[in-house]
């Protein structure tokens, strides 16, 4: 590894590797700087036709339609088109993953221990490890010797309270790692760093996107959050059922069996089951005359209050609500029916900044501080990464050498 890698700018190349997609994003990092450079995504894999998009600085560039078999070929191909606009070899690769178990509390350097653990995690994440696995494996059969880091998407969690993980079960199920672990860690963790001081003390952050969760953050240390065991958990999201009464799953089993439930809470439930129509947000809104649209807005806006509720509990008391995520920085009419709830808390929001999206939306005199936050998963990545690599070259350094015989 360079031993000028704290100094020098770096090239982070960032991978997120979903069942069906790969999203890549090569950022340049250096001292004062951090710069997208091109970023792209292949959706569809092994389906009949995939869809390609590349984006140069935030602009698009260009979208393809071909079929990418796997992970590997969307991989190349993304590389490929990356050279071609003349970008430069990255010096490493972070990847996002999904779940780092009880073992992980920070990002890591990937080291053939290191893999094999986080493939013994599979267990507890079956829906998503395989995907991340997938990337890992495609990037070191295409660049064996570029050094990557593994970045936990339930991480950032790891710090609450014993209490807020456990599940009222005997302990030899905590044993098994079964434990609410929390998830969108990378997005908290970049959220929290974009507060000033006086932003942070009693937070609420809500990350509304296609899957949703929010977490109770007190003087920066996460107290709880919603999503628990898996990314299922919680309140409903745009496919996925959040939390149901365990006798619901019980008679949906016997019903219908476990493949088919499966397929229900993370594919046909949420925003999708209630409408029947579509997970889109911004298409349930303009579709509010349709009673099913309607009221799975109403529901999704009746879980978040009743989640921030539960969340002020915890910190006794609410000072910042932070909106982030798709729906969190783009749906002004969900923020504002979410924020018309909660005057019991001290939000009082402001109507013409909440549509301009204003960073913050709350009225000068409120109690609460409520602030619209865009997320960059990514940019947390390459900044994990760039802070991994320079930890591992500072050890390399003061490591002393061995004696000559």
């Amino acid at each position: 590894m360079n031993d000028q890698a704290a100094t020098e700018s770096q090239h982070i190349l960032c991978i997120n590797a979903g069942s069906s997609s790969l999203k890549l994003a090569l950022y340049e990092l250096g001292d004062e700087r951090e710069r997208l450079l091109i970023d792209g995504t292949v959706e569809e894999i092994s389906a009949a036709q995939g869809r390609l998009c590349l984006r140069v600085a935030n602009r698009l560039e260009q979208v393809e339609l071909e079929r990418f078999p796997n992970h590997k070929l969307a991989l190349d191909v993304l590389l490929k088109r990356f050279a071609e606009h003349n970008m430069a070899q990255p010096d490493a690769a972070g990847h996002l993953v999904v779940h780092g178990g009880s073992d992980y509390q920070d990002p890591v350097l990937i080291t053939p221990t290191v893999l094999e653990r986080i493939r013994k995690l599979t267990h507890l994440a079956p829906l998503h490890l395989p995907a991340k696995l997938a990337g890992i494996d495609a990037l070191s059969a295409r660049l064996p010797n570029l050094p990557q880091v593994a970045c936990f998407d339930t991480a950032f969690h790891s710090r609450m309270p014993d209490v807020a993980k456990r599940l009222p079960l005997a302990d030899s199920f905590w044993d098994e790692g079964v434990r609410r672990y929390g998830f969108h860690g990378l997005s908290y963790k970049y959220v929290l760093g974009e507060l000033t001081d006086r932003e942070i003390g009693r937070t609420i952050i809500a990350h509304l996107g296609n899957g949703v969760s929010l977490t109770a953050i007190r003087d920066g240390i996460p107290l709880d959050t919603t999503m628990g065991f898996t990314p299922t958990g919680g309140v409903m999201m745009g496919s996925r059922s959040g939390d149901l009464d365990p006798g619901v799953l019980v008679y949906l089993i016997r019903e219908y069996g476990y493949d088919a439930i499966e397929r229900l809470v993370n594919h046909e439930a949420g925003l999708q089951g209630v409408s029947g129509v579509t997970s889109n947000m911004e298409n349930l809104l303009d579709s509010s005359q349709d009673l099913q649209c309607r009221e799975a807005v109403e529901l999704f806006v009746y879980q978040i209050h009743k989640a921030i509720g539960g969340l002020s509990a915890v910190l006794s008391g609410l000072d910042t609500l932070v909106f982030t995520g798709g729906i969190g920085e783009h749906a002004a009419p969900v923020r504002a029916m979410i924020c018309e709830g909660l005057e019991h808390l001290g939000v009082r929001f402001d109507p013409a900044c909440n549509r301009r999206h204003e960073h913050c939306i709350s009225v000068a005199n409120a109690e609460c501080r409520v602030l619209v936050v865009p997320t960059n998963e990514h940019l947390m990545i390459a900044r994990h990464t760039k802070s991994v690599l320079e930890q591992a070259s500072q050890e390399n350094r003061t490591q002393p050498k061995a004696e000559k015989i």
